[in-house]
């Protein structure tokens, strides 16, 4: 992915194991091919079945774990947790998987969305004298279930998830059990793998391959998946369910081999270029995609106009995470530090510059420079998603409309910003059909809120950012 430049940023990814006597090394595996939905933090927190052990810290899944410590969890449940800060911020605290003592045993919480009715929730809360560790929105949960009143831990994280508006795949193990869920909405991927006789549950199927998994089925919206020693059954705790997964996955978040919701991410985005070229076509030499998450898209758009397909640009796979801060005079060259124009390839050409979205607009206007400082005579610029016009509440790290261009300005404006000699975004409805899911169902079970504005859940008062317009 290609985060760090786009300044497009997904909250975490969630993994868990049950019934393997490898369940630490398993989850480090599988979060290690989920890093790419956040480099912020990792942890995992192990059942050997009388006690949970965690470990966390900052950092990506290799910084944080070693073999002397992945030795040292052991046990035949897990869940583990890959983190980008998002609501509530940063900071140790709020690394997950977040752990709890108590006197009938310990509770561990992976989650990948947003609460958006979180801030009130926690208002509640504190005037029934909770007191809040981290300032993360997961945190609500956890005292939700030990207020619930229940005894058991599938009739406590029922009672609290009704009290839940907002986007939320959670996984949350004790001592004994591993329970799964999704929001109403199932706004975000969560599925489901067997490895032997063990289960297994990750935010993408991707990391079901890196472990020698076989895909079972998805998390539905609104369903519950309780899983121990006596095997897996399920519950559907909401049967007032709207799917609306959300459309960035497709776009943007999800690696090209996962497939979400049985539709292969590769493909979608392929089908989303062949969409763009039909609505979008333009005279040129050759078509690039910006890396990694665009090249197919790139790809589907060469071969709709048959025009050639080119690595025009090409990413550096050993920058890294930088701890050196450039001066204010060499800030703008840092995306050359990751992306670099192949002379070669564009010089003396006209250049169709495919990308899935333009947020800020300020990596754009570079790239488009870069390819013309490389010899290019001409860069279009074609974006396989339609303009992000309206902040994300469910975990994605777009809460203002000021922070987006296309919020900001005009087509043409944005165009002659970045430097492109034409500028065109995929419409919403080539979305829907790029993407290729049920057609019967509303906007065809997707979420396209940041694109139009309409929200497929309530929006709290304190949840809106003051420079949103919702």
């Amino acid at each position: 992915m290609f985060a760090e430049i786009k300044g497009l940023n997904e909250e975490c990814g969630v993994f868990a194991v049950w019934g393997h006597k490898d369940a630490a090394q398993i989850t480090y595996y599988g979060l290690h091919s989920l890093q790419h939905r956040g480099q912020e933090g990792a942890g995992i927190v192990v059942s050997d079945g009388d006690t949970l052990n965690v470990h966390k810290g900052l950092g990506l899944v290799n910084e944080v774990f070693d073999q002397q410590t992945l030795n040292s969890l052991q046990g035949s449940a897990a869940i583990g947790h890959v983190r980008y800060a998002t609501a509530g911020g940063g900071g140790f605290a709020n690394v997950q998987p977040l752990m709890f003592r108590s006197q009938v045993g310990g509770l561990a919480i992976a989650h990948n969305g947003n609460i958006v009715n979180a801030n009130n929730l926690k208002l509640q809360l504190e005037n029934q004298g909770s007191i809040f560790q981290s300032t993360s929105d997961t945190e609500v949960l956890a005292h939700l279930i030990k207020r619930s009143g229940y005894w058991s831990l599938e009739d406590q994280f029922r009672h609290a998830l009704a009290m839940l508006k907002g986007a939320y795949a959670f996984a949350v193990m004790n001592e004994h059990q591993l329970i799964a869920a999704m929001d109403p909405n199932g706004l975000r991927p969560l599925a489901i793998g067997r490895i032997g006789e063990a289960y297994v549950v990750a935010s993408e199927t991707c990391a079901f391959d890196i472990i020698g998994a076989t895909y079972e089925r998805d998390v539905k919206p609104g369903e519950m998946v309780i899983i121990d020693d006596n095997g897996l059954r399920t519950e559907q705790y909401d049967k007032s369910t709207n799917p609306a997964i959300c459309s960035m996955e497709y776009v943007y978040f999800a690696r090209p081999d996962s497939n979400v919701e049985t539709i292969n991410v590769h493909t979608a985005r392929k089908q989303l270029g062949k969409q763009l070229a039909i609505e979008s076509p333009i005279e040129a030499d050759v078509v690039t995609g910006v890396p990694d998450s665009s090249i197919s898209a790139a790809i589907g758009y060469a071969e709709q106009t048959g025009i050639p397909y080119e690595l025009g640009l090409i990413k550096n796979r050993y920058v890294g995470r930088t701890f050196i801060q450039p001066s204010q005079e060499l800030r703008e060259q840092g995306v050359k530090m990751k992306l670099s124009a192949v002379r070669g390839v564009v010089e003396g050409k006209r250049v169709v510059m495919i990308d899935d979205s333009i947020v800020r607009g300020t990596t754009s206007r570079r790239i488009v420079n870069m390819l013309k400082e490389a010899g290019a005579l001409e860069v279009h610029v074609r974006i396989s998603s339609p303009p992000i016009k309206h902040p994300c509440f469910y975990g994605i790290d777009t809460s203002t409309t000021s922070e987006l261009i296309a919020s900001q300005h005009s087509l043409e404006e944005m165009r002659e910003m970045m430097g492109a000699d034409s500028l065109e975004f995929l419409s919403t409805e080539g979305l829907k059909k790029g993407i290729g899911r049920d057609p019967e169902l509303e906007n065809c079970g997707q979420c396209l809120a940041c694109f139009t504005g309409e929200y497929p859940t309530e929006i709290y008062a304190d949840t809106v950012h003051p420079h949103a317009k919702v």
